[in-house]
């Protein structure tokens, strides 16, 4: 028996990097059932047989966050949906940059606009790079820190100080009463 390799531990979901595209920390959700991976774009513009301009929606909410790419083609397939529907899809190569590995992988392109990640990560991307802890999530890639929402009584607070510069927010409220 030949020395394993030694493989990644990766969460059920993960940021990712597409560094030949500009892509960074892209969320992409770990499916073993999936053969094939996916990635959600707008407009795909075939511009001849071989070449195909396309536009990656990096975030769910924030529909303004695009990157356009040209990229060439590698093959067309038929695949078949979670829902059991069947299409035919474009699929292109790219580099996939995740805890610490980076490796060429193929990818359909795909409107995954229903969905919350804009990436799905099968079996064919994962190979045997990978082992895949379904109880966890972001192991390789912490999320980005949330934005603290600040009380209105901070809020109140900090613009009282600005105005007056020596108010503090409690002789503010009083005086109000």
């Amino acid at each position: 028996m030949g020395a394993s390799k030694k493989r990644v531990v990766i969460g059920v979901a993960e940021r990712v990097d597409l560094p030949e595209w500009g892509v960074r920390r892209l969320r992409a959700k770990i499916d073993t059932g999936a053969r094939t991976s996916a990635l959600h774009v707008n407009r795909i513009e075939e511009l001849d047989d071989e070449t195909v301009r396309f536009t990656i929606v990096l975030h769910r909410n924030k529909q303004d966050e695009r990157v356009t790419v040209q990229a060439p083609i590698v093959r067309r397939a038929r695949v078949r949906s979670s829902s059991g529907r069947s299409q035919e899809r474009i699929f292109v190569r790219t580099r996939l940059t995740i805890g610490g590995v980076e490796k060429e992988i193929e990818v359909s392109l795909a409107s995954r606009r229903r969905m919350i990640f804009r990436m799905l990560l099968g079996r064919s991307a994962l190979g045997d790079d990978f082992l895949v802890d379904p109880s966890r999530r972001y192991v390789c890639s912490k999320p980005a820190p949330k934005k603290k929402k600040r009380s209105v009584k901070k809020n109140a607070k900090r613009a009282v100080k600005k105005k007056t510069g020596k108010r503090t927010a409690k002789k503010t409220m009083r005086r109000e009463r």
